[in-house]
């Protein structure tokens, strides 16, 4: 948890550098649209100034709203309460229990109601017409956000951002994406806005370089379509691999975009050039993480190698890869392995955590994943690594999506694609892997998955 809010915050007004909820580039645009209707500037200034005035006198404010314009005025709210905006990784009763417990002194904030209590529903009629439209400068190192890891490798933890770092990030990014040149752009995305990419690459470059934030979250390939029809001027798409290539193979093909974002899983190259062909526009892939946030991009269709953002920096040490700057709060060891070709350009070599030894033998979990994939008939799978067991032997479990196929057929086929130490012990049969909206693993959901089925 962070310290005490009135002792960060105190401080932070005392001396440093301070920046707007809204960029210099969207002080007199279109902020949002929602269901049709264009929101201005003014209005939403408004809007965050006469919901502040309703919130409760909490620390932390959990912010749940699926509206996306309604997120922003909550956040933007809280800001101007001086609160700390939790945006936890899903809406799971066990994950919103912990948080409650965690950070006691919490609301919760939600366009409908919810069960998480002590809860704040957002009005619907703001009656913001009395209140100034103020965009007051609010200090750079005020605690903003509380973000949380996707849990894939664990149990979610906090990682805790000020406005000063939010803002550095988002305006770094927008310069490299080169947003300034889209004129106004609307930001179409599929991806959930509470996780750490969809808050940056669509609330906070929204914000901050006066783009038009689409309310709504579309998933399916018609509503992806028919809200991309409907945006007037240049456009942007920011979305996963995993819808990615649901929408590129969508019969009758997609409407044009100027810039696609790509990022929370690597991105094959050839879906890449597929998305340019499908949508007509440039794909730019997005490397980072939830604690370090957006550090490095790559045209992925065009090259192999990666570069940092200008307020990014990365130096190494016996135990890895460090990134720092601007852009990220302290510094931050980066999960994967980094292969620096020259000073602020790099090669990705995969996650530290991905190498798994089994017997004294090596390999890489992706490898491993790749080949129970390709298998014909495996429509989806993956290997879990296993607790070491009684005789201190690290293990490798896998579930499979395999309709009309029997486990031992597939471990048939695994026998003659890797070595034997690595085959699944045990390999389970579901119907479907248990990924969250932006296509990860939760691996407390695959280890529930697995007791289910053990010994299937």
């Amino acid at each position: 948890m962070l310290g005490s809010l009135d002792n960060m915050q105190d401080d932070a007004c005392a001396a440093d550098d301070a920046y707007g909820l809204l960029g210099a580039a969207g002080e007199h645009g279109i902020v949002a649209v929602r269901a049709g209707r264009p929101i201005g500037r003014d209005e939403f200034l408004r809007d965050v100034a006469a919901l502040a005035a309703r919130l409760p006198p909490r620390q932390y404010a959990v912010n749940l709203c699926a509206d996306r314009y309604r997120f922003m005025v909550a956040f933007g709210a809280a800001l101007r309460r001086r609160q700390i905006s939790l945006l936890p990784p899903n809406e799971a009763p066990a994950v919103l229990r912990a948080l409650a417990e965690d950070y006691p002194d919490h609301y919760t904030i939600a366009d409908v109601g919810h069960s998480c209590e002590p809860s704040f529903i957002f009005p619907d009629d703001l009656d913001g017409e009395r209140f100034a439209a103020s965009n007051q400068p609010i200090a750079a190192s005020q605690a903003a956000i509380v973000l949380f890891t996707s849990g894939s490798t664990g149990r979610p933890r906090p990682v805790a951002k000020s406005w000063g770092t939010l803002v550095q990030s988002a305006r770094s990014a927008g310069r490299r994406l080169g947003v300034s040149a889209l004129g106004g752009a609307t930001v179409i995305s599929t991806v959930p806005h509470q996780h750490s990419y969809g808050f940056e690459s669509i609330i906070l470059l929204g914000l901050q370089h006066g783009l038009i934030v689409d309310a709504g979250a579309p998933l399916y390939p018609d509503d992806v379509r028919a809200r991309i029809a409907a945006a007037t001027g240049a456009r942007i798409l920011v979305t996963a691999p995993v819808h990615l290539r649901v929408l590129v193979n969508e019969p009758g093909g997609m409407p044009p975009v100027d810039l696609i974002l790509s990022a929370t899983a690597s991105l094959p190259a050839a879906l890449a050039a597929q998305a340019e062909a499908c949508f007509g526009g440039r794909l730019v892939e997005i490397y980072g993480c939830t604690e370090a946030g957006q550090v490095a991009t790559r045209r992925t269709a065009q090259e192999a190698h990666w570069r940092c953002l200008d307020d990014v920096s990365l130096f190494r040490d016996e135990a890895g890869t460090w990134a720092s700057g601007a852009a990220v709060e302290g510094r931050v060891l980066l999960h994967d392995r980094i292969d620096q070709i020259e000073p602020g350009t790099f090669l990705l070599g995969g996650r530290s955590a991905d190498l798994v030894d089994v017997a004294g033998k090596r390999a890489s979990l992706a490898h491993l994943n790749h080949q129970l994939r390709s298998i014909e008939g495996v429509k989806d799978g993956v290997f879990v690594p296993q607790e070491a067991a009684g005789d201190h032997v690290a293990r490798l479990a896998a579930l499979a999506v395999a309709p009309g196929l029997r486990s031992e057929t597939i471990l048939r086929a695994l026998r003659e694609r890797i070595d034997a130490a690595f085959l699944p012990r045990p390999l389970v049969l579901v119907d479907a892997l248990p990924r969250n909206a932006l296509g990860k693993l939760p691996r407390a959901a695959l280890l529930e998955l697995l007791g289910r089925g053990r010994g299937t």
